[in-house]
């Protein structure tokens, strides 16, 4: 099962868990996270939420992290090479479909990155708006202006300068992007938690309403928002995994990847749910101070882009805090973005592709079909819907490629053998056989009931309603299509093309 190659390396231990980290640490954590949570909250708190956001980290994000670090390090491939080496050639299209949602997601996530950016720079040029008004007048000069695809082809060079020279430019750029956002996470949870008020939510954020967990949707937003948070399934860890150094241990890299990203989003939620309650709380009851937590707005922007500016304009120092946090967020978008061009990169130079070609193809290819969600926000909104849930169907085939392989064959071939390193044991195995499997099959069955019969029941067959289950299957059958139809010449190029690393 071994290769021989001469691809480059991550230099050192710590170089490698800042760039998975930095796959992690994303805007998931400071953009989407505060506000799931809020959604999912019940009227005495979203501790609720959290538990199950918890459990999922434990029985779907870990075992599969470990899986993905493991998967990269045995076949030092991308991930179609991966799916074709361990699961067998007859299933490289696995690979391929896992390939392309992290590509699908790179297309829109370079456009927030765009954001994130446009809105560092006016806080830091800018007074900050004073009202919902104002800050509402700033989103949609932006968004009618053409600004979203400059800075969407802004993020996506950037993107390509980084991981120019592949591992070597990747893990230098994160060793600077990764301690710089995690030392402005924690001056931001200072300030916040030291405003009055903001006590009140901290408290609400941790106090569970257990009534809630009978709610299936909570499960489903629970595990979507941990793939979300730790980047399991995705192929990207997968990915950086091919660039481990065999002495590297994979169990306690995965250990640190997942609980140090969901504590990052837990140190982000309390800093967002200290701000909006300290300075709304007093304006507004805490039913009113929740709705604004829950409005999404267009794409998701409301709490995050209009409401965010304002408030830190009501605090003392906010122009200061409103800079670090643009800034933070910018980082983390950034780190993200990367591991996804390097996914599509290397998938591209495992099929002959000189390395150089295929940064430019991939990023040319990102910046145009990233257009679309630059333009129109329902259209990035349904990518955002249509890609997000099927990271599901994604963990679900990594776990189908260690169990093709024979789960325990494969811990004893690719994680004992680490001197150090931790032997996840027989329930590892289980999870990865049994429960990963249950999981994708009963969230998915879930949702897909729900939205036929409660959210959507008299759109869920329009493909061309953006919400919709059958906007899902429809895209998700064309691509899954497309791959298998292909997957043979797909296999043959990779295996038999190693390329230009």
């Amino acid at each position: 099962m071994s290769i021989q190659n001469n691809d480059n390396r991550f230099s050192t231990r710590w170089g490698l868990l800042l760039s998975v980290l930095g796959i992690a640490v994303g805007t998931g954590n400071i953009w989407r996270f505060p506000r799931i949570a809020a959604q999912n909250a019940g009227d005495d708190g979203a501790g609720s939420f959290l538990f199950a956001w918890l459990i999922f980290l434990v029985v779907w994000s870990i075992p599969l992290i470990i899986a993905e670090y493991a998967l990269g390090r045995t076949s030092r491939k991308g991930v179609l090479g991966t799916f074709a080496m361990i699961a067998g050639p007859r299933f490289g299209w696995m690979g391929a479909f896992i390939a392309f949602v992290a590509s699908a997601i790179m297309f829109y996530y370079s456009v927030v990155a765009g954001w994130c950016v446009f809105y560092f720079i006016t806080s830091t040029a800018k007074s900050l708006p004073i009202s919902t008004d104002a800050s509402t007048m700033i989103w949609d000069n932006f968004q009618s202006g053409g600004w979203p695809v400059l800075f969407h082809g802004l993020a996506m060079s950037l993107g390509a300068v980084a991981v120019w020279q592949g591992v070597k430019s990747i893990e230098k750029v994160n060793r600077i992007l990764i301690p710089t956002l995690l030392v402005i996470v924690l001056i931001s949870l200072v300030r916040s938690i030291t405003l009055p008020g903001s006590f009140e939510g901290v408290k609400f954020l941790f106090t569970p309403d257990w009534e809630t967990l009978q709610q299936p949707r909570i499960w489903l937003e629970a595990l979507t928002q941990n793939a979300w948070d730790t980047g399991a399934g995705w192929g990207l860890i997968m990915t950086y995994g091919a660039y481990m150094q065999k002495k590297h241990g994979v169990v306690k890299n995965a250990l640190i990847t997942g609980i140090g990203n969901n504590l990052v989003s837990l140190v982000a939620a309390i800093t967002i749910f200290g701000v909006v309650f300290a300075i709304l709380g007093a304006e507004m009851s805490r039913a009113g101070v929740l709705d604004v937590m829950k409005q999404s707005g267009p794409a998701s922007t409301g709490l995050t882009f209009i409401w965010m500016p304002q408030l830190f304009a009501k605090m003392a120092g906010g122009k200061l805090l409103a800079m670090l946090f643009f800034l933070g967020l910018s980082f983390a978008a950034f780190s993200s973005l990367i591991s996804m061009i390097e996914l599509a990169t290397r998938v591209l130079v495992d099929m002959g592709i000189k390395r150089k070609a295929a940064i430019a193809t991939i990023c040319g290819i990102g910046f145009l079909l990233g257009l679309p969600s630059a333009i129109n926000l329902n259209f990035l909104g349904n990518q955002d819907f249509v890609w997000g849930v099927a990271l599901m169907i994604c963990g679900a085939f990594v776990a189908f490629a260690v169990i093709r392989y024979g789960v325990k064959k494969f811990r004893e071939d690719t994680l004992k053998s680490i001197p150090g390193d931790w032997n996840p044991g027989a329930k590892w195995d289980f999870i990865i056989k049994y429960a990963v499997p249950t999981q994708a099959i009963i969230l998915l069955g879930w949702w897909l009931f729900l939205s036929a019969t409660v959210y959507a029941p008299d759109t869920w067959f329009d493909p061309t309603d953006p919400y919709s289950v059958m906007t899902c299957l429809v895209q998700w059958g064309l691509v899954l299509g497309i791959f298998i139809l292909l997957n043979k010449k797909l296999v043959s190029r990779t295996l038999g093309q190693p390329g230009d690393s």
